[in-house]
């Protein structure tokens, strides 16, 4: 007995349904794809803003290392120039006490004299040496003695000063900028020994 073939009939409205179907599916396969591939192109892109802000906080630290290290450069430079000018000036100083002993000592009558006055030069000239570097005298003489910027060679009675006040300079003293150069030596007034019994007088009187 033969079998009869039966052909089932699609309406168009299936078939465009079908089409519908499978076009929306390709749609989301789409969608999926490029949502993945945005995913990645994200992760790359947060990969390399992290790998750009490393590279900046290397240059970052390099910047301010290479900055360190020229400021510790310049501040040895300094150092050394000022040691290298405190030696030097520390041999130049004796110099100029010769020619200050000279200008003290030497005869009014003489002083017009032109080799007189070519040492007076001399002794100005090392003056405004001193000066251009920096080099300061320190004030002694009736000042309150201050062993930071003085240092007493002898303590005496000294009528009209009070004790720890300077009489007087022995050797001039000298500041480079804001550090000791060279100390002032001076004498120092010392409280008389009538004055110190009066007061000791005093004070027993007081006390009685």
């Amino acid at each position: 007995m033969a079998r009869k073939k039966i052909k089932v009939k699609t309406n168009d409205s299936e078939r465009d349904e079908a089409s519908t179907v499978e076009e929306e599916v390709e749609e989301q396969e789409q969608l999926e794809g490029e949502l993945d591939e945005l995913e990645t192109l994200e992760a790359e892109l947060e990969e390399a803003r992290a790998q750009a802000a490393e590279y900046l906080d290397g240059w970052q630290r390099a910047q301010a290392e290479f900055s360190n290290y020229r400021k510790r450069q310049e501040a040895e430079r300094v150092q050394m120039m000022t040691l290298a000018n405190t030696a030097v000036l520390h041999k130049i100083l004796p110099v100029v006490d010769d020619f200050e002993r000279a200008m003290a000592t030497m005869p009014d009558d003489l002083r017009q004299l032109t080799w007189c006055e070519g040492v007076s030069l001399i002794k100005a000239k090392l003056d405004a040496l001193l000066d251009s570097e920096g080099v300061k005298p320190i004030e002694a003489e009736g000042k309150e003695f201050d062993p930071v910027y003085h240092e007493a060679v002898t303590y005496e009675e000294a009528p009209g000063y009070e004790e720890g006040q300077i009489i007087g300079e022995v050797q001039r003293g000298y500041m480079l900028g804001e550090r000791v150069l060279r100390p002032a030596m001076v004498r120092v007034a010392k409280a008389s020994t009538a004055s110190s019994a009066e007061s000791k007088d005093t004070i027993e009187n007081k006390e009685e």
